[in-house]
């Protein structure tokens, strides 16, 4: 179990200063985050005119446009909402292995996510899971509130199989407000994840999908006669296993990848796949940028 003072150090905090975690459909939100919305309100952004109808707030009349054109116009202003943001991190037992280890590395990039959250005050509420939801935790109040969630962090520990169906329904039972859902897992597991991640994304939810794995997930370097133990079923697998089968193994596993990709474009969400060889800040300041998860 990483300590909370290892998790992330300052010079990585430092540098997410400077980021904002990004949503691509409209919500209506909460009034009150660093984040411009598309919906007209009350703010202090001018944004555009409408016609005055009758009920309207009379405060945000354009009395100066009354004077010239003895017409009546609202004045109306970009909203700052504060979207809600829901992390699942994953944490069945696959996540714990690896050289280096995928769960430590996810709790890493989670405590990253929040503290961007932070310190633009939106409220990112982080869920464990494997096959239900664990407890949550709620990151709000600004970035000298980072303790807590970093040591909330630091004590989660890998337990269970993966039951993507269960942790949907429950998840859509429980947030029932739309919102940004940023899932970091392996994708490992002999449940499906397709139904259930389409299942969440009809509720309105928007997809972000960062898929962690280590390089024996994608290349594994054992050859010869091997006896394989599933890490979260316990079921043993024999195989034969020369270059020939790294190199089917490795084009599958690029494949299932890519699958998982195409499920997060498909309902019009954003996916990262990340290898743990991968530094985090590096992660952080390349693909997710790139796919705008953070700008």
């Amino acid at each position: 179990m990483a300590p909370a003072q290892t998790l992330i150090d300052r010079a990585f905090l430092e540098k997410l200063e400077r980021l904002t975690i990004h949503w691509q459909k409209s919500f209506p939100g909460i009034v009150g985050g660093h984040n411009a919305s598309r919906f007209a309100g009350p703010g202090q952004e001018f944004l555009d005119h409408r016609n005055f109808h009758q009920g309207d707030d009379l405060r945000a009349v354009n009395w100066r446009a009354y004077m010239r054109l003895d017409k009546l116009f609202l004045k109306m202003f970009q909203i700052e909402p504060r979207v809600p943001v829901r992390l699942l991190l994953d944490c069945s037992t696959s996540m714990g292995t690896g050289e280096k280890q995928k769960f430590d590395y996810a709790r890493k990039l989670a405590a990253a996510l929040a503290y961007v959250g932070l310190v633009r005050l939106d409220t990112i509420v982080v869920v464990p899971f494997s096959n239900g939801l664990g407890q949550e935790q709620v990151c709000s109040g600004g970035r000298h509130r980072f303790g807590p969630v970093a040591d909330y962090l630091s004590r989660l520990e890998v337990s269970g199989s993966t039951d993507f169906m269960q942790v949907s329904r429950k998840f859509v039972a429980k947030y029932v407000n739309r919102g940004l859902l940023v899932v970091i897992s392996d994708f490992l597991s002999d449940t499906d994840f397709e139904k259930p991640l389409q299942y969440v994304a009809e509720f309105g939810h928007e997809l972000f999908l960062i898929q962690l794995w280590s390089d024996e997930d994608r290349t594994p370097p054992w050859q010869g006669e091997l006896e394989l133990a599933d890490a979260e079923t316990g079921q043993n697998l024999e195989l034969d296993f020369d270059a020939g089968a790294r190199e089917r193994y490795t084009e599958a596993f690029d494949e299932y990848s890519d699958l998982v990709r195409r499920i997060a474009l498909r309902h019009g969400g954003r996916y990262v796949g990340v290898p743990t060889s991968m530094p985090v800040e590096d992660a952080v300041f390349g693909p997710l940028i790139r796919a705008r998860g953070v700008e």
